[in-house]
């Protein structure tokens, strides 16, 4: 019960990382594709059966978006290698467990990290890696569950008529695609909040084992949001130094405003981090009052039990001679003193302020 309480399995979940054994990825079972191609004035979505339906793509004057849901081996390399994306990169793309990354390949800008959910069931926070190409006038963007991401407010985007985003290149999509991702952070971030909240309210009212066991839960969410907040700040800030041809200087700006985002998530993290330690001190300041309560109890019944035991032991002793032995009233008078020198201590202790 105990290691199902405190999570031992998210633990190794989160930390278990080696970087010298080589994960290996299952193979997908079901893969789609969603192209989006589209410029000022038309936009055209469709879903592509294979890859070889969307390698046209690369030649055409559309600028385009290829999403693929589901990595299978056998696709990502195809299509990469018709765009001429480098193997180490295609190597990436198919790895797991990755630390978020950017970089400069074979005049492509790779991006490389994660988008977060929260399960309200289990209360953890789920990751799900995403790698994003930007090519000259192409976005290509591998996400591994097909069931899910945080891209339907640029899909409803691409269809407007005059929006922003059919206005502009390349570089503006894919600065859409990481202002989605790194937006709903904050959103995973309120849920965070939420069960701190919860949990504090918990530690003040009645604090027990299960209040640490949850204390200790949210330390391990919060590892999660810092491995990948602070590799996503250095990401953003690979993309505004870089000098690619790629980047339009307008579109740096934006690129700017998301960097400020991940900046503000990471110090929101780094305060929930402190509320969380401030929250294990006030769990054990808690357990500490309430023993101190507890033997605060015991020693005041100590104390007025200890004239009726030095009465009692003083007449219990087996000496011919002891005052009051034939006296009628001696068995009263004993009895009295050992209630009456209580509570004189009683009156003293509470006028004292003992308690």
């Amino acid at each position: 019960m105990l290691p199902n309480l405190f999570g031992t399995a998210r633990t190794k979940e989160i930390l278990q990382v080696n970087p010298t054994v080589l994960p290996q990825r299952e193979e997908a079972n079901e893969v789609k594709i969603f192209v989006y191609e589209y410029d000022a004035h038309s936009v055209h979505e469709y879903g592509a059966e294979s890859v070889a339906d969307c390698l046209h793509c690369k030649e055409g004057k559309y600028i385009s978006w290829i999403n693929i849901d589901g990595l299978r081996k056998n696709e990502v390399e195809t299509i990469c290698n018709d765009y001429g994306i480098h193997p180490l990169v295609i190597e990436d793309i198919l790895s797991i467990n990755q630390r978020p990354k950017f970089d400069e390949v074979d005049g492509i800008l790779f991006c490389l990290l994660n988008m977060l959910y929260f399960n309200e069931q289990k209360k953890s926070i789920e990751t799900e890696q995403i790698s994003i190409i930007l090519g000259p006038k192409y976005v290509l963007s591998f996400q591994e569950d097909s069931e899910r991401d945080v891209f339907n407010p640029l899909r409803h985007r691409l269809k407007i008529n005059n929006a922003k985003i059919r206005q502009r290149g390349a570089d503006y999509l894919c600065y859409s695609l990481l202002d989605l991702i790194v937006d709903n952070y904050f959103i995973v971030m309120e849920k965070v909040s939420e069960q701190i909240e919860i949990v504090e309210e918990e530690v003040i009212r009645n604090a027990n084992t299960r209040s640490l066991a949850r204390i200790n839960q949210l330390r391990k969410e919060l590892i999660v949001l810092k491995r990948n907040f602070a590799p996503v700040r250095d990401l953003l800030n690979g993309i505004i130094r870089s000098e690619s041809e790629l980047l339009d200087e307008a579109t740096t700006k934006y690129y700017k405003d998301v960097y400020d985002h991940i900046i503000q998530a990471y110090d929101l993290s780094e305060n929930y981090r402190d509320i969380i330690s401030s929250m294990q001190d006030l769990y054990i300041n808690n357990v500490n009052l309430r023993m101190n309560e507890v033997m605060k109890v015991m020693a005041i019944v100590t104390c007025l039990l200890a004239p009726a035991t030095v009465i009692g032991g003083i007449f219990g002793m087996n000496f011919e001679t002891i005052p009051y032995i034939h006296n009628r009233w001696g068995f009263f008078l004993a009895v009295g003193a050992m209630l009456l020198i209580p509570l004189w201590m009683i009156r003293l202790f509470r006028k004292r302020g003992w308690f």
